[in-house]
């Protein structure tokens, strides 16, 4: 037995997908990490594809940071990296799916398949009965390779519903149980933003998602009241030595991820790091902050909408989020506005992302028509759609090398700063009518993409102003 084997550590893993977006799986993977966290153990959660939003639930229910897991955009030898240093800390590793089980190229699928994690598929059963059987041996006999863990109906009706949606589960599909629909109090109050329904959602949303469990006084009890309805469940009652039958035998890595500083240069050291963060700069993925400290950077975090001024620093990060709900205390905070039209005087760096970038612009009119003016550095002014702008996995060719990431928002921006170039889809050439631009105003760089930063460390190093040297400037192409 080689020492790649004998480094390798066993971990009950599932994988909890669904047929589409919108099934429930966010809410059934928080409820099951909060149910085990409960029961004294460790919990790692992981979510697939980009998203900012579900992962501040997860990171709720299990009280641990929670990274993204995607073949392309982090690729394969993060996630084993990853996986395994959870394997060796944490009793349980839950992965939550992207759209649906098959969807994306790569897809949950690919990543279960690669991997041998175990597949819980939750389906949305209001409105069926048998058919729920037949979408449960369609995902499990779709395409081969998959190790099956079983079929979870959510929002069901009554003990009778449930009955028959059982009743058309064939018994190699294991049902494992139904969850009846679970409301909020119709006496709690909803996030800014949140989107109103007669019947509350246990977890509200808003026009990018989930609203996030920080923005939430209750949210710890609305994470309790879902682990409460999957406790009843034959999942929920699962003994903990069954849960070793879905044990996953997780390999060390064979090179190490790229956001750790053996495989990185010094390209930030000594480079002190301002990061806007709150609840109109919250998508942030953690792996991009582990990212800037492998490379050397200090980071100092700061608030905006609690009034903060700018951190001394060297280069700011404005990250996306949702200063369109905010503007009015973004453009209240007069004395950050004038820290950071000082700091792009001086040369200084700043990369703004998504709703980094539309907080620098001169305004937005938001969906009810009304304009909203915002900190007006970067010329050009923001329009928000009914629809989505952009979606979907993007890459950007930069003058220092190409990053991975993602496109998601639904404003629109139309400014007179330098482009630089423009982003597209990974299977597809670029075009001038498609993708995210890259713009340059003096020493601010902006975009609606948001990268993943281990992906390309040294442009990122460069769009926050550093040298290969270390010093002031740009990273040499």
């Amino acid at each position: 037995m080689d020492s790649h084997t004998l480094n390798s550590v066993r971990c009950p893993a599932l994988l909890i997908t669904a047929p589409a977006s919108g099934q429930g799986k966010t809410t059934l993977t928080a409820a099951l990490a909060r149910l085990h966290t409960r029961q004294g153990r460790r919990v790692q959660v992981f979510k697939c594809g980009p998203d900012y939003l579900d992962p501040h639930w997860h990171q709720l229910a299990s009280g641990a940071p929670v990274h993204s897991l995607d073949l392309w955009m982090t690729g394969e030898a993060d996630a084993r990296a990853r996986l395994h240093a959870a394997a060796c800390s944490a009793d349980l590793i839950l992965i939550e799916g992207v759209m649906g089980l098959f969807d994306g190229s790569p897809s949950a699928a690919d990543l279960a398949r690669l991997l041998d994690i175990p597949v819980l598929a939750v389906i949305d059963a209001s409105g069926m009965s048998a058919t729920l059987g037949a979408l449960a041996h369609g995902l499990q006999h779709f395409e081969p390779g998959l190790r099956w863990a079983g079929v979870l109906a959510n929002r069901v009706a009554s003990a009778r519903h449930a009955q028959l949606l059982q009743a058309g589960v064939r018994a190699d599909s294991l049902w494992q149980g139904a969850v009846q629909r679970i409301s909020a109090d119709a006496k709690a109050q909803p996030a800014p933003g949140a989107a109103a329904s007669g019947a509350a959602a246990l977890l509200p949303q808003r026009h990018l998602g989930l609203v996030a469990a920080h923005e939430l006084t209750d949210g710890m009890q609305r994470l309790d009241a879902a682990a409460d309805a999957l406790a009843a469940t034959p999942l929920g009652q699962r003994s903990w030595q069954d849960w070793q039958q879905w044990a996953v035998q997780f390999a060390p890595p064979a090179l190490p991820a790229a956001d750790q500083p053996e495989a990185l240069g010094p390209w930030l050291a000594g480079r002190v790091i301002a990061v806007a963060h709150d609840a109109a700069f919250s998508f942030v993925y953690p792996a991009n902050l582990e990212c800037l400290r492998a490379l050397g950077a200090e980071l100092r975090m700061f608030s905006p909408l609690a009034g903060e001024r700018l951190p001394a620093c060297d280069a700011l990060w404005l990250p996306g989020g949702y200063p369109e709900l905010h503007a009015a205390r973004l453009v209240a905070n007069s004395a950050l506005q004038a820290d950071i039209l000082a700091h792009w005087r001086a040369g200084k760096a700043i990369w703004a992302e998504c709703g980094g970038m539309l907080a620098l612009s001169e305004g937005i009119t938001t969906a009810d028509g009304s304009w909203a003016p915002l900190w007006g550095l970067m010329p050009g002014r923001a329009q928000m759609q009914k629809r989505l702008a952009g979606l979907g996995m993007q890459q950007l060719t930069t003058p220092w090398g190409t990053l991975r990431g993602h496109t998601f928002h639904y404003a629109r921006l139309d400014s007179a700063a330098t482009p630089l170039g423009r982003s597209h889809r990974p299977d597809e050439a670029p075009a001038a009518d498609n993708g995210e631009w890259l713009y340059r105003h003096g020493s601010l760089h902006a975009s609606f993409f948001h990268a993943w930063f281990a992906s390309h460390p040294r442009a990122i190093a460069a769009l926050l102003g550093a040298r290969a040297d270390g010093q002031d400037g740009e990273v040499d192409a």
